[in-house]
This record gives structure tokens, C-alpha cells and sequence, in this order.
């Protein structure tokens, strides 16, 4: 049986991501400094978790520079407690070689590690835009009605024997329901222990639909071919709050953020992911479901510990 429902939820915030551009919101962070505003805004508001990417200080594009991720995951140790959760993601293209390199420098509590492959689209978006900011932008996005984000069954082997070593824990992204099989099929294998934490990626043209039904069958498929786990949700856009919502009400953790969704609400961008996070929670505590703090998610999901990173 999945593992049952925690004591408190755990609220991450995804804060910059890879998908959004600087011409979308002037809230976005780029730069380190800003990036740091945004995982303190994050913590202050309650959230337990920030998973983070790095982008070009100047450009904006999403990168995998060594030395930026180094500087913002130093800087949020020196000023609070929070997990950081570091992408092996990256940007759109980037190779399986940078995309791992995060892992053995920073030697993180946890890491994404996506759970397969998909047409990961955004060219649909780049016609709701006219001025740009930076001329990458607009080539970037459309240039993903070409694009197979890969992540084969060797990626994700060469992910987890470098994650090993270093005691960091997969959060194992999940954009569709097949890729619950995949990581079934890594678990049979003996490449995975459980429990596992998954996380519930919905919305993206590409994956699975944000819809409750859907939810509901990823978390029955999950309890069916893996059984032991902590699961989350986040979904893109307008779906964000309603599907965390669902999430939570169904006793599995959520991420909102400036990476999955520029809005408070309908018109109204968000400042920074702590507004989110706030929001979330608000309504959590409405439903009578309290956060959870960064030890408390640390005790959830069996995290090394922050004494242990390298940064």
C-alpha cells in the first residue's frame, strides 16, 4: 500500500524553472540575487522545499552554470534551513553530461529525475507575445514543436548511480501515466529502493492532462505497481491552484512557483513564489491541513540531511 497520509503537507516552490521567459513577467527571476529573493520569499511564507534551476545573469537563458548554482545554494544555506531541490532537467537541449554535473558538486538533499520522455511543448505559447526582451526568446519556444525532452531508461540509470554516492534523494518527476511503469520497471530491476517520491507534473502540452480524474489515476497507478511512496502535484498555468488543492485535499504534498505558473490569479502576476506559497497554504489551512517545515519534510521523505550537502 502507498504510504499514508502525513501529518502535515509538504509545500515546494519551483522559482525560476525553464520554460517561462523574461518577457512573460518582470517578476521572474534571473539573476542570482534575485533568485535568492525568491527562495527566501518562499521560506518566509512557509514553504518547505525550493527546486531550482539557474539561468544567464545577463540574457536570462536558462543555463547549467556551475558557479551560479554554487552561489545562490550557498547564499540560502547561509540564511535559512530550506531543501533545495536541484534540477537535472536544465534547459531545453541541454546535454545528459551538464544536466548531472549539479549532482556531484552540490551533493544536494534531492534532485529531480524525470521518469521518461515526451514531446515537452511550448511553441504555442510564443504567439502570445509580441515584444521581447532577449532575441532568444521567441526561437527557444517555438523551436519545441521539434523537441523530445530525453530521458531513456540509460539517462535515468546514469542519474540514480551518480545520485547514489552522494545519498541524494530522486524526486522523480512524472508527466504521464506510463512513466509510473518505467520507474516500476527501474524498482523490479533493483536500480530503485522505496519508498520513492514522485512528483505529479501536469498540464504541459505533451503530458498528461491537468484534470482531477487524471490525478486520481496516477495516484491509483502508483499504489497499484509501486505501493510505497510520498507523491505531489503541480500543474502548469490556470491549473496550478486547482489541481494542489485537489492534491492536498487527496493527502499527497504540492509545488506552485514562479516555474509552473506567473499568476496569483486570473490577471495578476505573481511578485515572487512566496505570494504562492502563501496563497496554497491559506488555503490549506482552511482545509485543515498544516505545512510542513524543512526538518518535517526532511523526517517525510528520509533526506540525508543539510549537514551533508556541499555547498
Amino acid at each position: 500500500m502507498a504510504k499514508g497520509k502525513a501529518s502535515k503537507a509538504i509545500i515546494t516552490a519551483a522559482v525560476t524553472g525553464s520554460i517561462h521567459t523574461p518577457s512573460m513577467s518582470p517578476y521572474l527571476p534571473v539573476t542570482p540575487e534575485e533568485l535568492i529573493a525568491d527562495i527566501m520569499s518562499v521560506y518566509e511564507a512557509g514553504g518547505a522545499v525550493a527546486h531550482l534551476h539557474v539561468r544567464d545573469p545577463q540574457t536570462g537563458i536558462p543555463n547549467a552554470d556551475q558557479d551560479l548554482y554554487r552561489e545562490v545554494a550557498s547564499e540560502v544555506k547561509r540564511r535559512c534551513d530550506i531543501v533545495l531541490c536541484t534540477t537535472t532537467g536544465g534547459k531545453l537541449g541541454e546535454p545528459v553530461e551538464n544536466r548531472s554535473r549539479v549532482i556531484a558538486n552540490l551533493q544536494p538533499e534531492l534532485a529531480s529525475l524525470n521518469a521518461g520522455s515526451l514531446n515537452f511543448a511550448l511553441f504555442h505559447v510564443a504567439g502570445q507575445y509580441q515584444d521581447w526582451k532577449h532575441d532568444w526568446e521567441k526561437s527557444y519556444l517555438e523551436g519545441t514543436e521539434d523537441y523530445i525532452f530525453p530521458n531513456t531508461f540509460y539517462t535515468m540509470r546514469r542519474f540514480l548511480e551518480i545520485m547514489g554516492p552522494f545519498e541524494t534523494k530522486p524526486e522523480f518527476e512524472i508527466y504521464d501515466v506510463g512513466m509510473i511503469n518505467n520507474l516500476a520497471h527501474l524498482i523490479q530491476a533493483g536500480q530503485v529502493k522505496t519508498p520513492v517520491y514522485l512528483q505529479f507534473v501536469m498540464g504541459i502540452l505533451g503530458g498528461i492532462p491537468a484534470t482531477v480524474d487524471n490525478l486520481v489515476y496516477m495516484v491509483q497507478t502508483a499504489e497499484r505497481l509501486i505501493g510505497d511512496f510520498q507523491w505531489s502535484v503541480c500543474a502548469a498555468g490556470r491549473f496550478q491552484f486547482p489541481m494542489t488543492t485537489h492534491g492536498l485535499l487527496m493527502g499527497g504534498n504540492a509545488r506552485v512557483g514562479l516555474e509552473d505558473n506567473l499568476y496569483l490569479e486570473k490577471g495578476v502576476l505573481a511578485k515572487n513564489s512566496g505570494e504562492q506559497v502563501a496563497k496554497l497554504i491559506r488555503i490549506a489551512r482552511e482545509l485543515g491541513i498544516e505545512p510542513a517545515t524543512p526538518d518535517e519534510a526532511r523526517d517525510i521523505l528520509g533526506l540525508k540531511g543539510l549537514d551533508k550537502v556541499n555547498y
